[in-house]
């Protein structure tokens, strides 16, 4: 065989046993997959998807989901996804209301501890000649934080974040108009009687939380 012929055999053979090892390494899975990931990924509980959150990101901590078994112990009907609904049509109604000072919307939706504290306010802005607006500029979020059961009361609390615009008008009409846009972080408290014919939720508190 001509040296040269030689040659081209030798670096033939060269080339396949590099093409083979680079097949060995490039030709195979290294580390971790995403369809591995996602296997190993744990289902949520269920129930546990928080329905405050878009599409449900976020998941209720261990102490929620405990407090909400022990509720739907003494309330098989309790529904966490049902209550924030309502939770939140109820926040924006109070909200509302109170502005324009709308006893009889609030009556219904506050124990009379609350409504007593909501009236003074009320008569206050009244005294002063003062009448107010609010808008939503979006959506509220409302997070469930806890559901329980105390004697003969359904309890639950929920965390609202809300921008608010409001507008105060006083009674000097030759006074501008107030406008004033806001963050509130609140947790507000309602509660139940269990086994009671009516199946409405009322706020019991409010309190101021950390955005």
């Amino acid at each position: 065989m001509p040296p040269v012929q030689v040659q081209i055999v030798i670096f033939a053979v060269i080339a396949a046993f590099v093409l083979f090892q680079l097949y060995n390494v490039l030709g195979k899975k290294v580390g971790r997959q995403p369809e591995e990931d996602a296997r190993a990924q744990p289902p949520a509980p269920n129930g546990s998807a928080d329905p405050a959150s878009p599409q449900g990101r976020n998941v209720l901590d261990a102490v929620t989901l405990a407090s909400i078994a022990g509720l739907k112990a003494r309330d098989p009907a309790f529904d966490p996804v049902r209550f924030l609904e309502g939770a939140r049509a109820a926040h924006e109604s109070i909200v509302r209301a109170y502005a324009a000072g709308d006893r009889e919307t609030l009556k219904p939706l506050l124990t009379p501890t609350v409504m007593a504290s909501f009236e003074g306010g009320i008569a206050a802005r009244e005294a002063r000649g003062e009448s107010e607006t609010v808008e939503f500029v979006h959506p509220a979020r409302a997070d469930l934080e806890l559901a329980t059961a105390e004697e003969n009361l359904a309890i639950a609390k929920v965390r609202f974040l809300a921008e608010l615009r409001s507008r105060v008008k006083a009674a000097d009409a030759s006074l501008e108009e107030q406008t004033d846009e806001r963050r509130v972080a609140e947790v507000w408290t309602f509660q139940r009687t269990l086994g009671a014919s009516d199946p409405n939720w009322v706020l019991a508190r409010t309190e101021p939380a950390t955005a």
